[in-house]
């Protein structure tokens, strides 16, 4: 057999993306005030597109109008489509990278000139609408190049609690009070105020805080400079009663009154002394190393506000771009054109600009649509609080407004919807869920472990639940769950195991 350079003929399919399904991609993925950036860029490379604020925009006979399309009569759609003289609320496609039909390169946008500022979306809490694909996570974005690559605080600590925080709901609470911390690394909203936003118990607020204070760095999530000393004591086995005693005293550290502190220590002066080098050797700000990093406020991209009988969600209009093409420019220059070269530069060019207008609509409809099904899914958490969260994935989304899972992976990630119970990143939606056995609705974890500590709660002291017999339980009621699962998150409630409480209720009995 001999080996050698042949020519061969193979045929197969591969998907080509576009320099224009790129950037549709691309705006997609992100946020408001990175796609403020991302036209910015565009409009000082391309002189056809222009913004709608500046002196010289042409007239609007000079650009061709919005069409503007809503839903015919007679149909019930469950979604209040709302119009003004400024602006109106645009009915475009799904932005589903898998439409060959609606990303042709070739085509020229419909619309020429777009304004988002005031594009809004509302429905009734009875309202629903109707209702193979390819990654292109890989895809480089220079907009992000931009930003730093050193890991945030947020999201240092955020990689830490999806680890250590197994329930949803917990890990909400987690990022809710992450948002809330301040330079120094500390929380500045009290556990009250969080139940109360949240629509928790002030309980599970402070259950979780304590988690958080003991993530990395040391000293983190404290409430007071007295608190971040006595985590970091703790954690090195320092926090005995004479240290404790000097926390509880702190104004004498700081008059440095010493005698009087190594009397209320129950210590002499050289034990004091060696207390006070260990205290200022402690990180009084643990946030500080971060510090380095870009620091960015979470500006909402979504709105969502509360009306009678339901909901009322926009888009934030101060973040949001305002272009449009200007025929008149380019019509201009078109008369000027004496070369080929000139000529398909400025087509280019006038293909680029509209390809843009076109790509912000339909950037705008997707993200509305997601984020309004979201808060539909969702209903339960916003009108009863946090504990109500609802199991819920991207397929069910993406099955509910008929698009692709990547699509709505993009859409929800990296953006934030301002919501009356505060600001929430939209991917934090998504819980997991324990399915049913009966092939009927599925049940979020949170409720499988409230009905696990009621079945324990209600055991007789003469038969006591094993992790076995509650499988059973929990199957015969329709939800499908192994004995691991059980285990865990009977663990995870800090209850002991059925021999540990046949042993404890036999005696008390």
């Amino acid at each position: 057999m001999t080996i050698g350079p042949r020519l061969e003929l193979r045929q197969g399919q591969s998907l080509v993306m576009t320099p224009q399904l790129q950037q549709a991609i691309k705006m997609l993925q992100l946020n408001n005030v990175e796609l403020l950036e991302y036209v910015e860029q565009e409009l000082s490379e391309n002189p056809i597109l222009e913004r709608e604020d500046t002196a010289d925009s042409p007239s609007a006979d000079e650009t061709t109008p919005v069409e503007q399309t809503t839903p015919q009569e007679g149909e019930d759609t469950g979604i209040d489509v709302t119009t003004s003289d400024d602006a109106t609320m645009l009915d475009g496609g799904d932005l589903d990278v898998d439409s060959e039909d609606i990303w042709n390169a070739g085509n020229e946008a419909e619309t020429d000139t777009t304004d988002f500022s005031d594009s809004s979306i509302s429905w009734d809490l009875g309202g629903g609408n109707a209702g193979g694909g390819h990654d292109f996570d890989s895809i480089e974005y220079g907009i992000e190049q931009s930003v730093s690559q050193e890991v945030s605080l947020r999201d240092y600590l955020i990689d830490q609690i999806q680890i250590d925080m197994s329930d949803a709901v917990d890990r909400m609470i987690a990022v809710h009070l992450i948002d809330s911390l301040d330079d120094a690394g500390r929380v500045t909203e009290s556990c009250e105020t969080a139940a109360e936003n949240l629509g928790c118990s002030v309980t599970r607020v402070e259950l979780v805080l304590d988690k958080l204070q003991h993530l990395d760095p040391s000293g983190i999530c404290a409430r007071s400079l007295t608190e971040c000393w006595a985590i970091q004591l703790r954690e090195r086995g320092r926090l005995d009663p004479a240290m404790e005693a000097m926390l509880a005293n702190v104004e004498l550290l700081k008059q440095h009154d010493y005698p009087a502190l190594a009397k209320r220590c129950g210590v002499d002066l050289d034990d004091i002394k060696d207390m006070v080098d260990e205290i200022w050797a402690l990180n009084h700000r643990p946030a500080e190393s971060f510090e380095h990093v870009i620091s960015q406020p979470i500006t909402p991209d979504v709105i969502m506000r509360s009306r009678p009988g339901g909901w009322s969600i926009e888009l934030n209009n101060e973040t949001l771009p305002r272009v449009l093409v200007n025929h008149q420019y380019y019509a201009e220059v078109r008369t000027a054109v004496r070369t080929k070269e000139e000529k398909n530069y400025l087509v280019d060019r006038m293909q680029s600009a509209n390809w843009l207008v076109k790509a912000l609509h339909q950037r705008a409809t997707t993200i509305l649509k997601v984020a309004e099904e979201l808060v539909r899914q969702q209903e339960a958490f916003f009108s009863k609080g946090v504990e109500f969260l609802k199991p819920l994935v991207l397929r069910d989304i993406a099955d509910a407004i008929e698009m692709h899972e990547s699509t709505v992976s993009r859409v929800t990630s990296n953006k934030y919807m301002h919501t009356p119970r505060g600001i929430f990143e939209l991917k934090y939606f998504f819980t997991p869920a324990i399915s049913s056995s009966s092939g009927g609705e599925s049940h979020s974890a949170e409720a499988v472990r409230h009905r696990i500590k009621t079945l324990i709660n209600e055991e007789s002291p003469k038969a006591v639940l094993s992790d076995d017999k509650m499988v059973e339980l929990l199957n015969a009621e329709g939800i499908d769950i192994a004995r691991r699962t059980v285990a865990k998150y009977r663990e995870s409630l800090k209850i002991p195991s059925s021999v540990q409480r046949r042993r404890s209720k036999a005696m008390s009995f």
